[in-house]
């Protein structure tokens, strides 16, 4: 197993600075001000032939009310974690009450713990290091995580009496499994949501919109089957995004739904669906992702509530009917279960593969059925389908102008592929091709080689004819 090693500190010592240096990432938010870091973040890194697994934590003051006492729930949990506590503080600060108030809470919980002091950068090290003495964790060590300056030292020093990676292990940092990411506006549920899906209060969650800033990677098992829940923050209205954290806060959202396997939005059913789900789920749609449609809140709601709901889901999101469709509550619990079964099939039909000679079959079959338009007294052929990609999936169909080839008719082929393949919670992409058939053995020869060819087949047959 990899030493799990937990950042901790008071808000705005630098643990995410410190984080994305030991992870060579850029995954922690960092910003100058306090407070941005708010759920536990886990990371992977890896220091010669050794690797290690490092949690990020909010900031702990010891005067914590409302969302910071969630955030310290969190610290604390971070601390139980792990086999070693980096505890950070600031030099350019010096030593704080918190400081202190943490110190005596390592102490009581008996965690190896290293003091780092950090932004030494420009100071005299021993005068900076001078009060840090007085909180009792034995030689404090100076680092300046934002340029590096004896960060490898400390970690080399940290990893020493832990063994070497095996080196049959897979990749450091590499989670298998389906990459489920939680979407939607803010205060929708996520959190509450990924929380009832994991079973445990894993990510903080308070009655207050963007309590989450940070897109969050939880891996996890269900029924021996490896899952990685990302919780994300929420995305809001271009016009209503002002702080700069919250701006990187919905690229991160942005990156998340691209690198996911499946991505559960989640619609709140007593505000019903906004422009801002739209815009939301045209960006899942053009990025190609699986997708799960989870209407969370729906325990309480009237009756007259709910058909209008459906109404409006049916109405508006006619573009994302391949999504299957759920009505759950988070809170509660009610039909999140239910959301898995979807979700390996979203994946499993993203991930399929179809033989040539299926998807040419279902061609000609559709084509049989309902023929393509004229276009200038010449009818549209489509000759021959063949898959060309993978998450989503995509067909390539060959024939002749194609390029004419109404978006009406393209629709009535993903539906009749889609409902012959059965494929369930993911957009098929389809690209049509004019020219000649790319598994013709002739398709790269030259008109004279073509003639040439033509001629001996004639000489053959007419040597046949006489026999």
């Amino acid at each position: 197993m990899n030493p799990v090693i937990a950042l901790v500190g008071r808000p705005n010592v630098g643990k995410s600075t410190l984080f994305n240096r030991l992870t060579r990432t850029r995954d922690a938010l960092v910003a100058d001000f306090p407070g941005l870091t708010r759920d536990r973040k886990y990371g992977s890194g890896q220091l010669g032939d050794k690797t290690y697994t490092v949690i990020d934590t909010g900031g702990i003051s010891g005067d914590e009310e409302g969302i910071d006492a969630a955030m310290a729930e969190q610290s604390l949990t971070a601390i139980d974690e792990a086999d070693i506590v980096l505890f950070m503080v600031d030099a350019r600060a010096g030593l704080m009450p918190a400081d202190q108030a943490i110190a005596n809470h390592l102490r009581v919980n008996q965690k190896k713990t290293w003091l780092v002091v950090n932004k030494t950068d420009g100071l005299e090290e021993q005068t900076a290091m001078a009060d840090f003495w007085a909180l009792g964790l034995g030689d404090p060590r100076p680092i300046a995580a934002s340029h590096g300056r004896n960060v490898t030292t400390l970690i080399d020093e940290v990893l020493a009496p832990f063994p070497e990676r095996d080196p049959n292990a897979g990749p450091a940092g590499n989670h298998p499994g389906i990459h489920i990411g939680v979407i939607g506006r803010p205060n929708v549920g996520k959190s509450t949501l990924v929380n009832r899906m994991l079973g445990e209060e894993r990510v903080v969650v308070f009655d207050e919109a963007g309590t989450t800033r940070d897109a969050i990677e939880i891996p996890f098992e269900r029924r021996d089957k490896p899952y990685v829940l990302v919780d994300t923050a929420g995305v809001r209205r271009r016009k209503n995004v002002s702080l700069i954290a919250e701006k990187f806060s919905i690229i991160k959202t942005l990156e998340a739904i691209k690198e996911c396997h499946v991505a559960i939005m989640v619609l709140d059913a007593r505000t019903g669906l906004v422009e801002q789900d739209l815009h939301l789920l045209d960006y899942v749609l053009s990025s190609g992702r699986a997708l799960v449609l989870a209407v969370n809140k729906w325990d309480g709601l009237e009756g007259e509530a709910r058909d209008k709901m459906r109404s409006d889901i049916k109405r508006r999101l006619g573009f994302a009917d391949y999504a299957e469709l759920h009505f759950i509550s988070a809170l509660h619990g009610t039909g999140v279960g239910d959301l898995y079964k979807s979700v390996d099939k979203a994946f499993d039909s993203a991930n399929s593969h179809w033989s040539t000679n299926r998807l040419t079959s279902i061609l000609q079959d559709a084509v049989s059925e309902h023929q393509p338009p004229m276009i200038h007294g010449r009818r549209i052929k489509l000759r021959m389908a063949h898959q060309g990609g993978s998450n989503p999936p995509i067909i390539v169909v060959h024939g002749n102008q194609t390029a004419s080839l109404p978006e009406a008719y393209k629709r009535y082929l993903t539906n009749t592929f889609r409902k012959v393949l059965k494929v369930r919670g993911t957009p098929i992409r389809f690209e049509f091709r004019s020219g000649d058939n790319p598994y013709d053995p002739d398709a790269g020869a030259s008109d004279r080689e073509k003639a040439k060819k033509r001629e001996l087949g004639r000489s053959r047959e007419a040597r046949k004819s006489r026999r």
